[in-house]
């Protein structure tokens, strides 16, 4: 469910201070802890260190950003690989491709 209208977007008002001070495009990063903190068009330019409950992302806001939420680009969870069979058959198919890419280009510096 969105958030209401009439209550606007939350945005962290520590945040906000933090900005007024700074130049944009500075390369000092903003460590926050706020990932709920929607992104406003006043912080297009900055970067912002998210936690994502181990370490803070560094995170460049652009203007695309604007109106989403500063956790959607700091992931929690770290995706390693799906795993089982179907995982062993792509990786094989992957590694056969290469193979023959690497035959082609011998066989080209060889001609």
């Amino acid at each position: 469910m969105a958030r209401s209208l009439k209550k606007g977007p939350y945005v962290a008002q520590k945040l906000l201070k933090k900005i007024k001070d700074l130049k944009p495009g500075t390369k000092t990063i903003i460590k926050t802890w706020c990932r709920a903190c929607t992104i406003t068009p006043e912080m297009v330019g900055f970067t912002f260190g998210v936690h994502n409950g181990k370490e803070h992302v560094p995170v460049y806001i652009s203007e695309d950003m604007v109106g989403h939420k500063l956790g959607e680009f700091a992931p929690t969870t770290k995706f390693g690989r799906h795993c089982g069979r179907m995982q062993r058959e792509l990786e094989t198919k992957e590694t056969e491709k290469e193979a023959v890419k690497i035959e082609e280009a011998k066989e080209e510096k060889q001609e």
